[in-house]
């Protein structure tokens, strides 16, 4: 039962926190998230580490929860760095393409787009970021995999909470064109549709929004 219980209270804050339903930056009392739920304070600490730890949440010593803050600036970097690696990864990819690789991408684009219908954002969140892990993956440069993870977690949120519906599908439309252009060994064309996605990506994530609410009772009803 408490386990049920913590993830219910996890499942409610993201859903709340990706739907704009709560700002950046705003203090999750304990109390009133208790209160809300019917749970002991130590089943609410139990879920906060839990979006913590998926970087939904940050936790201060001394000063509680609050909703993690996204910066535009940290995402426009991360896109930056990503470009330079992806452009040469996608290079790397033409040139040893063989069709085993090509199947694995065609089923990963596959995933992403039934988590895009299924309207499952956390799910499609992770699947399109995740393809281009499995580029990297693909090519056999584990360094290169392990580095862009860690480049696409670090704007995983930004993604998740600025990414509307219509530009998720628009990505796993060029994740599809991408990886007709790799079949192909078009190398011309497969980076520069790289390139063209990185930047649609980033052009497309929605940092004006409606100010959403603060008060956690109205955000999780």
């Amino acid at each position: 039962m408490e386990n049920s219980s913590t993830s219910q209270i996890v499942d409610s804050l993201t859903k709340a926190i990706i739907e704009h339903r709560l700002n950046p930056g705003a203090k999750l009392a304990e109390q009133k998230v208790a209160d809300h739920f019917g749970v002991s304070r130590t089943l609410v600490r139990q879920a906060f580490f839990l979006l913590a730890q998926n970087r939904l949440i940050r936790l201060e010593p001394a000063r509680g929860a609050f909703v993690a803050t996204p910066s535009a600036d940290e995402a426009r970097q991360v896109f930056a760095v990503r470009r330079m690696l992806e452009l040469e990864m996608t290079r790397a990819f033409v040139r040893t393409v063989t069709p085993a690789m090509i199947k694995s991408l065609k089923a990963h684009v596959a995933r992403e787009k039934l988590a895009v219908q299924n309207e499952d954002v956390p799910g499609r969140t992770e699947l399109l970021g995740d393809f281009h892990v499995c580029m990297a993956e693909l090519t056999g440069n584990l360094v290169l995999a392990q580095m862009l993870g860690d480049l696409i977690s670090r704007c995983s949120l930004i993604t998740l909470m600025y990414q509307s519906a219509s530009a998720a599908e628009h990505s796993n439309t060029e994740h599809a064109t991408i990886v007709k252009a790799l079949a192909a060994k078009d190398e011309a064309l497969a980076v520069r549709l790289m390139d063209e996605h990185l930047h649609h990506v980033e052009a497309n994530l929605t940092f004006e929004r409606e100010q959403p609410l603060n008060d956690i009772s109205q955000a999780l009803s």
